[in-house]
């Protein structure tokens, strides 16, 4: 595995904390940021290694879109979401982008649960949840899917998923010694 520069961990965790607080205010991650962000990956990483690291850099992006674009694609999340989760792989690579993915995945999770108890409604977004486990399993059909989540948006907690994305990163960041 490459190794990551810390410098380039801490530059990552400010623009994720940066998309975390637009996304939380906005409940969007703009494309300038993320554009920006996934190009200056690419560009980096051909400046520091040629075209070696940029194809390292395309696999990191790669990975960030594939494991976010399933959920995008039957609505539940936003395609900033992916977008920045692509991004952050261009600047991290694949097998960063795995783990992080990972930690992003348990920290959204924690942070739904949280969301959800706080709420006060408790049973009912767990009959909400079992909606969509059923519905996923059953219609299998990504347009459908997306359609009926839209509907549903108005009355569900949001989570703006750069948050989970930027908390689930620095903390890989920070247990794996990057952030020291």
């Amino acid at each position: 595995m490459a190794q990551l520069p810390k410098e380039v961990a801490w530059l990552v965790s400010f623009i994720l904390v940066e998309a975390a607080v637009i996304d939380g205010r906005t409940l969007r991650v703009p494309n300038w940021l993320t554009f920006h962000f996934l190009i200056a990956g690419l560009i980096v990483a051909f400046l520091r290694g040629g075209s070696s690291l940029l194809l390292t850099s395309l696999a990191g992006a790669g990975v960030g879109l594939v494991t976010l674009l399933p959920l995008y694609c039957i609505g539940g999340m936003g395609a900033g979401d992916v977008k920045l989760m692509a991004a952050l792989g261009a600047w991290i690579g694949p097998w960063f982008t795995l783990w992080a993915f990972v930690s992003t995945a348990l920290m959204g999770a924690l942070m739904s649960v949280v969301m959800i108890v706080y709420s006060g409604r408790l049973f009912w977004h767990l009959g909400m949840i079992h909606t969509i486990g059923h519905e996923v399993l059953t219609v299998r059909n990504p347009v459908v899917l997306a359609e009926r989540a839209a509907r549903r948006k108005p009355n569900m907690l949001l989570l703006p998923y750069a948050i989970p994305i930027a908390a689930g990163t620095i903390t890989y960041f920070v247990v794996t010694g990057l952030l020291t």
